[in-house]
């Protein structure tokens, strides 16, 4: 391929104001509306104290936010992308950057649990109005997990070095949502201090994660699933009031390394993956293993009767690839093998257990995308911008998820990177007549018809 005309040939112009470079904002913006964001966001978000009138229109700059990230928008500045050509004939309300930036600095930590109130309400809605999560009302997995994301100012707030040597972090906590036939969406989300354990506040923010699933719809089996930081009584407690299942990795403990050696020879059972898994110690691909199961095996027995849990303790096994199996002339005396023993009461047979255990690393990729979209910079020095600046990266990813789910099955399991370069970096030039406008959208544009399907589920008249 190459450019069709000489250079000389060849000229460019920012001057049509009819035109537009989103235009799959319209149905994305659209399906926010008809889940009742604004709404949700002027019951919940009320900005108090404030004297520089941050807090007035709360619902336009929430959306203006979420939309420009919806967009692609990873900072700040960013959100000027809404700000060009014909947007404004094909929405109303759009705030400044310098406006949505002090709004975003005027939360504080009352605030931002506000808007986790209204992130909550919106995934119940989007839930409910498309097929976000099919097959919740029989099985459902909540994944927690946490992550580190590098700062460099040091003037931002919460920054400091934790877990990576010389290099400062905030440390975000993050429960996500999936069903055996879906991707996973955002049940909730935690900003913290770059030094915060990994389970501090797990218990509480499991109770929420757990509330939140139900009011996505998922009335079936619940299953927390979590590694090894979160293997505490506090957390399974939250489980068993919650009425849900748990299946977490245990780690390498003096009493889990005693059961183990007590498991028979016999007991092993071969399992081979579909797809190869990384181990979570070497992070080499393995695809054949071996599993044993502990049926009773009582957890935390050094603390009180009421705080000791009993459960099935299930242990993969895989040879250590780093010894070899024959040294020198002499062969292997015997195997040596690596354990990853997990805690649950799943009441799936054995095999099954083990593999949806290890499907926990579906979080990963929620975490991926999310720095590689609105995470890739936390854009304030102050901690609770930051701190809101997240949540509503959540609800903008359990957007676009919809908007997948909406448009075909591809898009469906798409990654919200592919959903925006299909659906929303759709460019239009705008038509007006008889009061009405219309989208005129390129010619052969190759996901043409998720494109036709979304617009009319999304923007046509509530049903």
């Amino acid at each position: 391929m190459q450019v069709s005309h000489t250079p000389a040939a060849v000229s460019a112009a920012f001057d049509d104001p009819n035109l537009v470079a989103l235009a799959g904002l319209v149905p994305v913006m659209r399906l926010a509306e008809r889940c009742g964001l604004s709404g949700l966001v002027t019951q919940k978000v009320k900005l108090t104290g404030t004297t520089n009138g941050a807090g007035a229109a709360a619902d336009a700059k929430v959306s203006s936010i979420v939309v420009s990230m919806a967009a692609g928008a990873d900072s700040i500045d960013d959100l000027r992308i809404l700000r060009h050509g014909a947007m404004r004939s094909v929405f109303t309300g759009i705030r400044a950057p310098s406006t949505l930036g002090t709004f975003l600095r005027s939360f504080t930590h009352g605030h931002a649990l506000q808007l986790h109130a209204v992130h909550r309400r919106f995934l119940g809605q989007l839930a409910a109005h498309t097929p976000l999560l099919p097959g919740s009302g029989e099985k459902a997995f909540i994944d927690v997990d946490s992550t580190h994301k590098r700062v460099y100012g040091r003037a931002k707030q919460g920054a400091e070095y934790g877990r990576f040597k010389g290099i400062r972090t905030l440390h975000p906590l993050l429960a996500t949502i999936c069903t055996p036939t879906s991707r996973p969406v955002i049940a909730t989300v935690r900003m913290r201090r770059g030094k915060a354990a990994d389970s501090r506040g797990a218990p509480k923010f499991v109770s929420e994660a757990l509330a939140t699933a139900v009011e996505a719809g998922c009335t079936g089996t619940r299953i927390l699933r979590a590694d090894s930081q979160f293997y505490n009584a506090g957390v399974i407690a939250a489980c068993r009031r919650a009425g849900a299942r748990f299946s977490i990795t245990t780690g390498m403990n003096p009493s889990i390394k005693r059961a183990i050696a007590a498991i028979p020879d016999q007991a092993w059972q071969q399992i081979t993956y579909p797809t190869a898994v990384p181990d979570p110690e070497t992070g080499e691909l393995v695809s054949d293993a071996e599993v044993a199961e502990i049926p009773a095996y009582t957890a935390f027995a050094s603390r009180t009767k009421a705080e000791r849990v009993t459960a099935r303790l299930i242990v993969r096994r895989v040879r250590d690839l780093a010894k070899p199996a024959v040294v020198g002339e002499q062969g292997e005396l015997f195997p040596v093998w690596r354990h990853h023993p997990f805690f649950t009461d799943n009441p799936a047979e054995t095999l099954q257990a083990e593999r949806e255990h290890r499907h926990h690393a579906v979080v990963e990729q929620v975490i991926a995308d999310s720095k590689a979209s609105a995470l890739a910079h936390l854009p304030s020095g102050n901690f609770h911008a930051n701190a809101a600046w997240l949540t509503l990266w959540a609800m903008t990813y359990n957007l676009l998820r919809a908007t997948g789910a909406q448009a075909s099955a591809f898009h469906a399991k798409a990654a919200t990177a592919t959903i925006r370069t299909h659906l929303v970096h759709v460019p239009a030039r705008i038509a007006r007549s008889a009061r009405r406008i219309t989208l005129h959208l390129p010619h052969n544009w190759p996901w043409q018809h998720a494109w036709t399907h979304l617009f009319p589920t999304a923007h046509g008249p509530a049903g």
